[in-house]
C-alpha cells in the first residue's frame, strides 16, 4: 500500500478573471453608476420654479375657456345640429 498525499488545492488564478463574479459585482456597480449619473444630471439642470400666482394663472385659464368664443359659433351650432336625433317626419 502507498501513502497517499493530500491534494493540494488547484490554482484559481486571479480574482478578476473569473466571469461569476464580475456578474456578481457588476449588476450593483451598474446601479452606482447610474445613480451618480441621475444625480450629476439633476444638479445641472434644476426643475424650473413654479410661479408665485399659479393658483391665479391656472383660475384665469378656467375662466377665458368657460366663456363662449365668438368665432366658434357656427362651428357650435353645426356640432349641436348634428348630435341631435332627427325627428320624425309625417306622413
Amino acid at each position: 500500500m502507498t501513502a497517499q498525499q493530500p491534494d493540494a488545492p488547484p490554482h484559481s488564478g486571479p480574482w478578476w478573471k473569473h466571469g461569476y463574479m464580475w456578474l456578481v459585482v457588476g449588476g450593483p456597480l451598474v446601479v452606482v453608476v447610474a445613480g451618480f449619473v441621475t444625480l450629476w444630471l439633476a444638479i445641472r439642470t434644476p426643475d424650473p420654479v413654479v410661479a408665485e400666482d399659479y393658483y391665479r394663472r391656472g383660475v384665469e385659464i378656467n375662466q377665458r375657456l368657460q366663456e363662449p368664443d365668438k368665432a366658434l359659433a357656427p362651428a357650435l351650432k353645426g356640432r349641436n345640429h348634428a348630435a341631435t336625433p332627427a325627428q320624425d317626419q309625417p306622413r
